[in-house]
């Protein structure tokens, strides 16, 4: 007997057909398939551009069937405001993580939103230098215990976790901040709205969109993937609530 089968579910046109460098129960491979799944359905993948710089972020250049800029550690920003400043007509977004523009980065960050630069920011906050061997971020939570902090992280020595989104929120220049994550079914489908929704900010030209998406690392937490899953939740989401911190209030 012959039956059909109806597709309801397939790989988004942006997404390329190759496997993934990414750790078993990372959330890169799904924030990079939600910007993939956007740009498919904003229909913009001929004009979008994305910029990668060093850590676990570095490599999206390989996933994606746009045009990539590979940028200095932390200067994604600052290449992309001069590609969509040259090029006002082009989608262009950074892809980064939190050592990259919650650290060394956090100038360009800071300074593309005050000044409202109509580009957008995927930012993975997983909590901890994933790349590089699993050292302390600027996101690492209060008693985290990472190879640079093996007892902890303490606020006397090293302060106190840095909110990027509540920290941009603050600016007059961004125009969309969201805070998500990826750790299970209802949260990646809320995660893909605000990446959409960051998407369609810089497209109507309002300002300064990003979206931080709080991401799993199991592996260098030390932890199953489904630890680490139930980590973000019962860890990450007390101390980084998710949400819109700022919404446009008109069209410009």
């Amino acid at each position: 007997m012959q039956m059909d089968f109806e597709k309801i579910f397939e790989r988004p046109k942006t997404l390329r057909p190759v496997a993934t460098h990414y750790c078993p129960g990372c959330g890169h491979g799904i924030a990079g398939r939600l910007v993939a799944e956007v740009i498919d359905e904003l229909n913009v993948s001929e004009r979008a551009v994305g910029v990668a710089p060093v850590g676990c972020s570095v490599l999206l250049y390989n996933y994606l069937e746009i045009d990539m800029y590979e940028a200095a550690h932390g200067r994604a920003p600052a290449v992309a405001t001069g590609c969509k400043r040259v090029r006002p007509d082009l989608v262009v977004f950074t892809y980064q993580g939190d050592g990259d523009f919650a650290s060394i980065g956090i100038a360009e960050a800071v300074h593309a939103a005050a000044r409202g630069e109509k580009i957008s920011t995927i930012f993975i906050n997983n909590a901890i230098y994933g790349m590089t061997g699993g050292q302390m971020a600027p996101t690492t939570l209060i008693g985290q215990k990472t190879t640079t902090s093996p007892i902890g992280r303490t606020s006397e020595r090293a302060g106190f976790p840095i909110r990027m989104a509540e920290l941009l929120a603050t600016l007059d220049g961004a125009a969309y901040i969201a805070r998500v994550a990826v750790n299970s079914p209802k949260h990646i489908i809320k995660a893909r709205r605000a990446v959409k929704k960051a998407f369609e900010t810089q497209i109507k030209g309002l300002g300064y969109s990003m979206v931080e998406i709080l991401s799993p690392c199991p592996t260098d937490w030390r932890m199953t993937p489904i630890e680490a899953a139930k980590w973000v939740e019962e860890k990450m989401m007390p101390y980084y609530p998710l949400g819109e911190f700022k919404v446009p209030q008109k069209e410009k």
